[in-house]
């Protein structure tokens, strides 16, 4: 049964930071693609930033370049989110996804498995 389990999420105020977290089980961790996507109220879920299995790439969306990165410990079978500079923009609910054998992509439904997010919240 794959897993896919997130945390870290919170409250910060603007210009704060945080780490998420997303631990996979189940799965053979190192032949997947790994990314970070995050959906507001009343939006659709975006992509935020990937991954391939052995980090030679990474993509993020135009907003987050500069402020978020992303990384992957393979022998944890965790990736992992750092978010730094955080706007109120940033709040959503955060999913991590698995994409086998993918090339760190944005494209949402190339990802098979999906964790159960983690919120995070911005306040101004």
């Amino acid at each position: 049964q794959v897993q896919l389990v997130e945390s870290g999420g919170g409250l910060v105020q603007a210009g704060g930071s945080l780490r998420l977290s997303c631990a996979a089980s189940g799965v053979t961790f190192s032949h997947y693609a790994m990314g970070w996507f995050r959906q507001a109220p009343g939006s659709e879920r975006e992509f935020v930033a990937s991954i391939r299995w052995n980090s030679d790439t990474t993509t993020y969306i135009d907003s987050v370049k500069g402020r978020f990165a992303i990384s992957r410990d393979n022998n944890k079978n965790t990736v992992y989110l750092q978010m730094d500079s955080l706007k109120p923009e940033d709040t959503a609910v955060y999913y991590c996804a698995a994409d086998r054998f993918g090339p760190a992509q944005s494209i949402r439904s190339a990802y098979e498995y999906w964790g159960q997010g983690t919120q995070v919240t911005v306040s101004s």
